[in-house]
């Protein structure tokens, strides 16, 4: 989880939602991911979907049998999924996640007996540093859309004529 949570801090210096995904493989990490949503657009570019990809390279298959995935924050539905279709052996998350989760919170997908394929889950793995990490991040962005409202309701008084200098003639 440790190499997970470089991932997340790599993600977020990187301007990304620090969230990040390590896949071992016989007790070796074969593929490493971090949230690149931002900067390529792409709303599948998720840490897990990433990880997943390169794991899939690195043991040139798809079938990630014998993998365990360890990842910072609690997989949404997409990801989920994902890892059903991989079929990874175990899920390994530091946080819930009470918005998306898709493992335990909110869905149940790793453990749903209707699909063809289940995993192993473990949660709760440095858990508080990991959520210490998004909380964080989310803090310092709402600050900035704050004080970026603030500025331009400022700017907008600025550029508003004094009621005292119109008459009602204008």
């Amino acid at each position: 989880m440790r190499h997970a949570l470089e991932e997340a801090r790599r993600a977020e210096s990187e301007g990304e939602v620090p969230v990040g995904c390590v896949v071992v493989h016989e007790g070796r990490v074969i593929a490493l991911g971090h949230n690149l949503r931002e900067q390529s657009q792409d709303p599948t570019t998720h840490a897990e979907v990433l990880a997943i990809r390169e794991a899939a390279r690195a043991l040139g298959t798809w079938r990630l049998t014998g993998c365990d995935v360890y990842v910072t924050l609690e997989p949404c539905p997409m990801c989920a999924g994902a890892l059903v279709n991989a079929r990874v052996d175990r899920v390994i998350f530091a946080t819930e996640d009470p918005k998306a989760g898709a493992t335990v919170t909110l869905y149940a997908i790793g453990s749903d007996s209707r699909l063809n394929h289940r995993f192993a889950q473990t949660s709760g793995v440095l858990k508080d540093e990991a959520a210490a990490l998004l909380r964080a991040f989310f803090g310092r962005i709402r600050k900035a859309q704050k004080a970026a409202k603030k500025a331009s309701r400022e700017a907008l008084g600025a550029e508003l004529p004094d009621a005292a200098e119109t008459s009602p003639d204008e």
